[in-house]
């Protein structure tokens, strides 16, 4: 079970499948309706994207193993992050550094999906 900041509040997702998102014109609004993210290959445990801070506009957290990785990038990497269809992955300059971002969406189970016939007392 992971979970992720968006606005405040908590998203618990579960990552037993990787669902992709559909492409949008832009990182910035693409991340407005991401619950996910992988950074480098890595699951994003905590991500938040502020609006009103264009030093630091993304700022995601990932556990590498036992290491705690975080990485902060700004409004103007996030505008000039380029998609690259082939791997459906936005790729990130910030300074000197190039990451790949993909943006996920977490998986929601319907009550409509839940079978509610009696399993015979299991």
């Amino acid at each position: 079970m992971s979970c992720a900041a968006w606005g405040g509040k908590l998203i618990h997702h579960s990552l037993s499948e990787e669902p992709t998102m559909s492409q949008a014109d832009t990182l910035l609004a693409t991340l407005k309706t991401t619950d996910m993210l992988e950074i480098d290959g890595l699951y994003a445990w905590h991500f938040e994207l502020r609006g009103d801070q264009a030093e630091h506009l993304l700022s995601i957290e990932a556990m590498d193993g036992s290491t705690r990785r975080q990485w902060r990038f700004s409004r103007a990497a996030v505008e000039k992050a380029r998609y690259e269809a082939a791997s459906d992955t936005w790729i990130l300059t910030e300074g000197e550094r190039e990451h790949r971002l993909k943006c996920l969406e977490a998986l929601v189970a319907s009550s409509e999906d839940v079978d509610l016939e009696d399993d015979g007392g299991l």
